[in-house]
């Protein structure tokens, strides 16, 4: 982890100023062209993302939203039980909110709880779109497909700039550039962990699960 983020510092220093760091962070972003799903799944963090996925609900974009993320000591709360007030409190029938307060540890275990509630429903779900930050999206993608598999079409939402704290311009923003460096080391480590290990390697690379 440490030579990519190394990797990324020397490819910032070398790159021409604008397209190229744009290319840097548009990479990590995937937005898919939106069409009505199953299920909405918004993954545990800031405010806004809670907030984006009810408005996509509110929308017509699903017809449930499900909220994940134990205790957050950031928050001081559950982050599955702030999504649903928050939910709630914008006027989302209670029948179609889920939270699920399970503790996770990384986006891994966001979708493995996704996959264990579609596996329990008794009707079957093979749509979802799942709603987090842009920088954070690809990494998502890869994660969801990998655990749900092809009989359920993964769709990104991610929140707008606009309606985060994020920035495209991301090197003009610390929060952001800090976002896309850990975003880039993470996309490795997941590759690394969930693809080209096995055995006491991948046992010692789960010593580093995180987000």
């Amino acid at each position: 982890m440490g030579a990519a983020a190394l990797a990324l510092t020397g490819a910032l220093l070398l790159a021409p100023p604008q397209p190229a760091l744009m290319a840097i962070g548009d990479f990590l972003v995937i937005r898919d062209v939106l069409a009505p799903g199953e299920v909405i799944h918004v993954i545990s963090g800031p405010d806004h993302r809670a907030d984006y996925g009810i408005r996509l609900y509110q929308e017509g974009y699903g017809s449930r939203i499900f909220f994940t993320g134990g205790w957050c000591p950031v928050i001081q709360g559950n982050h599955a039980e702030r999504g649903l007030a928050r939910a709630a409190s914008q006027g989302v029938p209670q029948q179609a909110i889920i939270a699920d307060g399970a503790e996770v540890h990384s986006t891994y275990e966001e979708a493995l709880r996704l996959a264990e509630f579609i596996a329990a429903s008794p009707a079957p779900i093979r749509s979802v779109i799942v709603v987090s930050d842009a920088f954070h999206m690809r990494r998502a993608r890869w994660t969801y497909r990998r655990v749900l598999g092809k009989p359920v079409a993964v769709t990104m939402a991610p929140v707008p700039f606009e309606l985060s704290p994020y920035r495209r311009r991301w090197w003009t923003d610390e929060v952001s550039a800090r976002f896309v460096k850990d975003e880039y080391v993470k996309l490795v480590y997941y590759i690394a962990r969930y693809q080209l290990s096995w055995g006491r390697t991948q046992e010692w690379l789960a010593t580093y699960d995180r987000d």
